[in-house]
């Protein structure tokens, strides 16, 4: 018999499945996760049609979660995300790559640190979300960027990847893609120009 309940789960509600072999009874669980769909791109800003369908899926009922790692704004940040159509929840770093040129960032050591901490606070919320199992999709826009840079490290964003909790899927966008994750894809979408 396999217990399920609707389409957003928790991590205290597990599905579970009875199997009863020869007077023994064996419980065994296992999570519901989604898929992980990678879209690459060789040239950044690429990625309006993911935006259009996280809204659409917002406005369908789902709960979504957009994450832009090198994307920045006023008042942006962890605690300052925006919300749209009461099911989106859109997040940018609070200091962002994309929001200085690269020589400013590279002559001020403050700036410098300041994007590497926003970023850094941006994954840790990604890695709680994506064990909450509270959101139907998580989008992580430009993840492969800030691992190229060394802010987010490679083998921390698999290992969370592989114990997830969400019952929808992981979209993950960018141009670098290492080939351990391309190996993880249920999907992979080559954009082009």
């Amino acid at each position: 018999m396999v217990t399920s309940s609707s389409h957003i789960y928790s991590r205290d509600n597990l599905d579970f499945v009875n199997i009863k072999t020869a007077n023994k009874k064996n419980v065994k669980r296992f999570t519901q996760n989604g898929q992980i769909h990678i879209y690459h791109s060789s040239y950044r800003g690429s990625y309006p049609s993911i935006i259009r369908d996280s809204l659409r899926n917002a406005a369908l009922g789902r709960k979504v979660l957009l994450i832009q790692f090198m994307k920045g704004g006023v008042k942006q940040g962890v605690d300052n995300a925006v919300k749209l159509c009461g099911n989106l929840t859109w997040v940018r770093s609070s200091h962002s790559f994309d929001q200085y040129n690269s020589e400013a960032i590279e002559n001020n050591r403050n700036l410098k640190n300041s994007i590497y901490e926003s970023t850094i606070e941006l994954w840790n919320f990604c890695k709680r979300e994506l064990q909450s199992g509270e959101n139907d999709q998580i989008i992580l826009d430009e993840i492969f960027l800030a691992i190229g840079m060394k802010i987010i490290d490679k083998d921390d964003l698999i290992s969370t990847l592989e114990n997830r909790f969400i019952s929808g899927d992981v979209i993950l966008t960018g141009t670098d893609i290492p080939k351990d994750l391309l190996l993880m894809a249920n999907q992979i979408t080559e954009l082009r120009s």
